[in-house]
C-alpha cells in the first residue's frame, strides 16, 4: 500500500461498524482484495488498521526476535494481543470487534487518521485530546525527530 493521506470523522453504528469515507476507500483500492489486520496501538488508546501486506512486513521484523529472551517473548505476546483479521463489507463498512472497541473507547464519534502506511481508529474525544496534548511540544519533537537529515556540516 502506498502512503495514506487524510483524517476523517465518521460514526460507528450500534453494531460497531464504521463506514469507510470514499476518499480513504479509494486509497485502499489495491489492498481491498485481501483482508486487513486490526490491533490495539502500542502508545495511544486507539486501534491500528494494517493492510495484510503491511502486517506481513511488520511480522517479518518481529519474527527475527530471539524468543529465548523473555523480554522478546513478552513483547510479542503483548504486541499481538487481540489482533483480528477484518474485512470491509460490500458497502465499505468495517466491523470493529467489541473487545477492540472497548480498548479504544470507540462508541459513536470516530476519527480515522492516516499514519503513513496504516490507519489509526480513534474515539473522537480521545483523538482531539491526544492532538491537543501533542501540540504543546510538537515543534521541539519535529526538530528532534526530523531535524537531523545527516547533511549538517557544521
Amino acid at each position: 500500500m502506498s502512503h495514506l493521506i487524510g483524517t476523517y470523522q465518521c460514526k460507528a453504528d450500534p453494531k460497531g461498524r464504521i463506514k469507510m469515507p470514499a476518499a480513504l476507500s479509494k486509497q485502499f483500492a489495491a489492498a481491498r482484495q485481501q483482508p486487513f489486520v486490526l490491533k490495539r496501538a502500542v502508545f495511544q488508546p486507539c486501534l491500528e488498521l494494517y493492510s495484510l501486506d503491511e502486517w506481513n512486513a511488520l511480522m517479518e521484523k518481529v519474527n527475527k526476535l530471539n524468543r529465548f529472551k523473555k523480554k522478546n517473548n513478552d513483547f510479542i505476546r503483548r504486541f499481538t494481543a487481540g489482533v483480528k483479521v477484518v474485512e470491509l463489507d460490500a458497502t465499505d463498512r468495517l466491523l470493529v470487534p467489541r473487545d477492540l472497541a472497548l480498548i479504544a473507547h470507540i462508541n459513536k464519534e470516530v476519527v480515522l487518521s492516516a499514519a503513513v502506511n496504516i490507519i489509526e481508529i480513534w474515539d473522537k474525544a480521545h483523538y482531539e485530546k491526544a492532538i491537543d496534548e501533542a501540540a504543546v511540544d510538537f515543534a521541539a519533537l519535529a526538530e528532534e525527530v526530523m531535524g537531523d537529515d545527516g547533511s549538517d556540516v557544521s
